[in-house]
């Protein structure tokens, strides 16, 4: 597989053009930003860890039966993937009370939330990322209210197929964020499922295990993104 010019460089990753317009290889890098990328930092191997959660997380999806991007993984830091035009929204899926949601509404941490709740936050960097509803992203042209529908059905599909597989791994699935694109006229899901981008707590401790460890300062990131990796893909 032959790599191509670097066609867009984010936070946490960066896609390369391929010899097939269709595709493209996406990098992991181990660079970590939290709080809108005001904090900064690395996590040794994070990029690594991250390629080979996801591969094994989109192929469980695949198998689901939801369409991803995921082509191919290969090799540590590069993933073949489907060339795809992004919604410009994130799909935040939560089963328990954590984080923003928790500091927003006043809500006790740790409380579950049955059905789980889906958000959408318009992916915008210079705005924050901003909570909005179906209205907001009607309003900017965002998404038409068909493509919103969609994304909060498949938002709760996906959350259906991983909430299990974490649980028999004895971690729980608190919350987690997905983006999604456009492929010759259907939507698929794209970016990443990892530990960048679920709030995981183990089950028998409630430790976090995941990428709060690197915004609250708590120390032994990279052991518990290798025991996530180990229990997802061992």
């Amino acid at each position: 597989m032959t790599t191509g010019e670097l066609l867009y460089e984010g936070k946490a990753k960066k896609i390369f053009a391929t010899g097939n317009p269709d595709q493209v290889i996406q990098y992991f890098k181990d660079d970590a930003t939290a709080f809108n990328a005001q904090k900064r930092g690395t996590i040794v191997e994070k990029g690594v860890i991250n390629n080979k959660v996801s591969e094994r997380l989109f192929r469980l999806l695949e198998q689901g039966g939801i369409r991803t991007h995921f082509v191919e993984r290969l090799n540590d830091r590069e993933m073949l993937t489907k060339r795809v035009r992004i919604v410009p929204v994130e799909v935040v899926v939560r089963n328990t009370v954590a984080g923003s949601l928790a500091k927003r509404l006043g809500l006790k941490e740790g409380n579950r939330i049955d059905p789980a709740l889906v958000e959408f936050y318009y992916k915008n960097d210079a705005l924050g990322d901003p909570l909005v509803n179906d209205d907001h992203l009607r309003l900017m042209s965002v998404a038409t209210p068909g493509v919103l529908r969609e994304l909060r059905d498949l938002g709760h599909a996906v959350n259906k197929i991983l909430k299990p597989f974490f649980a028999e791994r004895k971690m729980q699935l608190v919350d987690f964020k997905l983006e999604f694109g456009v492929f010759h006229n259907k939507l698929i899901l794209a970016d990443e499922i990892s530990p960048d981008t679920c709030r995981l707590w183990d089950m028998a401790t409630g430790e976090s295990m995941d990428k709060d460890r690197f915004r609250k300062d708590m120390g032994k990131i990279e052991e518990a993104y290798q025991e996530v990796l180990k229990r997802v893909c061992g």
